[in-house]
């Protein structure tokens, strides 16, 4: 982490401190359902408040058009304090008098959440007068919201321009464990990649095969890969019209010595339904109203060779339909072998991306992983090799 400014080097104590953390959490009813989000936060704000600082969130939630009461930020309030164990603060703005009254009241220890950021048109827009706004309430700057680091925001990205800037723990927990991953690995890599399209992954695809060692490709971007080769894959899930995209990157693949692990059989059914007749078929088979659902049982086997080869793995997505059993099978099957490897010590293991973590914590495997990231977007560019703005204003 020596190219990126970090907490250590900062003096907090009596400051007003504007931290930028991910408060869109998931709501039902006014309540909130999942508090995964706020307990990554936790130690940030404790470290902060605990160095006897004024403690100053800033956030979005949803995608409001101007002040919407329904995307507040107020409701998960409760929440955060009661995962903090202390008491939080709220101000109906972010910016102006009430901000401002709201964080003179606070004493230095003391936390506070400031409205939805996106309340303002200038967050969106990165508007200099906004981040001015913004930035007349705090003396520094930490950003602990990885997954909204690769929007260039106000407060994801334009604080860092204008006011002294730090990554707080979480942030620097993700940095280092991409770092790991990724840029300075230990090899060799595999990387797992699944999900319904090759279409929404093509950058990540031709990245990663320049990276890694080995590339095990699932889920409906499977069928893909495989029609491109010649199998006939039945009702499956499949962009047919990018069958040379999946060639190209095949081609690649083997010029960057980046081995392509393909399903070898396939888990079919009929019904795209929970507890259908399921069947194992070998890929020269796939009856022609069948749709492939999974990896195949000699499919799940060559896979764990994969990650017992590895000394790196990174994934992202799952190998079938997860949601639905029997289909979760391959998924499950991958994901506890990559846990179980890791808990001995034998494996360096980074995934990440929505799908990957619903996965990974319904195969009860996600809290063995070295590093499990919420962030969606951020993550995904991070693996198609993007620069995220709201971490490269974070180099030293």
């Amino acid at each position: 982490m020596s190219s990126f400014r970090t907490l250590d080097a900062a003096d907090v104590s009596g400051k007003r401190v504007l931290v930028r953390v991910d408060l869109n959490v998931p709501m039902e009813n006014g309540e909130v359902t999942d508090v995964t989000r706020l307990e990554r936060i936790v130690p940030t704000l404790v470290t902060l408040a605990d160095r006897g600082a004024k403690v100053i969130i800033l956030a979005h939630f949803g995608r409001p058009k101007g002040v919407d009461p329904s995307q507040s930020l107020k409701p998960v309030v409760p929440a955060l304090a009661h995962v903090l164990k202390r008491p939080v603060a709220f101000a109906e703005d972010c910016i102006g008098e009430v901000a401002r009254k709201a964080v003179e009241a606070i004493k230095p220890g003391e936390i506070l959440v400031l409205e939805n950021t996106r309340f303002h048109k200038g967050e969106e827009k990165n508007d200099p007068d906004f981040v001015k706004a913004l930035a007349e309430n705090g003396d520094l700057w930490v950003a602990d919201a990885f997954s909204a680091a690769h929007r260039a925001h106000a407060s994801t990205e334009g604080l860092g321009h204008v006011l002294p800037a730090y990554a707080g723990l979480t942030m620097q927990a993700e940095l280092e464990a991409l770092t790991k991953a990724l840029d300075k690995p230990k090899r060799p890599v595999v990387a797992v990649v699944g999900g319904a399209k090759v279409s929404s992954k093509i950058d990540l695809l031709e990245n990663l095969v320049t990276k890694v060692d080995a590339l095990v490709i699932g889920g409906g971007m499977a069928n893909t890969f495989l029609h491109a080769q010649g199998v006939k894959v039945g009702k499956s899930l499949a962009e047919k019209d990018l069958a040379e995209t999946a060639l190209r990157i095949m081609e690649k693949a083997e010029a960057a010595k980046c081995a392509i692990i393909l399903p070898v059989d396939a888990t079919i059914a009929y019904h795209f339904q929970a507890n259908a007749p399921a069947f194992a078929y070998g890929l020269d088979a796939i009856p022609h109203d069948a749709m492939i659902l999974d990896v195949g049982p000699q499919s799940i086997t060559r896979i764990q060779g994969a990650i017992d080869d590895a000394a790196t793995l990174v994934w992202n997505g799952p190998l079938g339909a997860f949601e639905l059993p029997p289909f979760d099978k391959g998924t499950v099957a991958a994901a506890r072998h990559a846990a179980e490897r890791t808990a001995k010590g034998k494996l360096l293991s980074v995934a990440g991306g929505g799908d990957t973590v619903a996965a990974l914590n319904q195969a009860h495997a996600a809290d063995r992983f070295s590093y499990v990231s919420t962030a969606g977007g951020a993550f995904l560019e991070w693996l198609e090799g993007k620069p995220l703005p709201g971490v490269e204003v974070l180099r030293s």
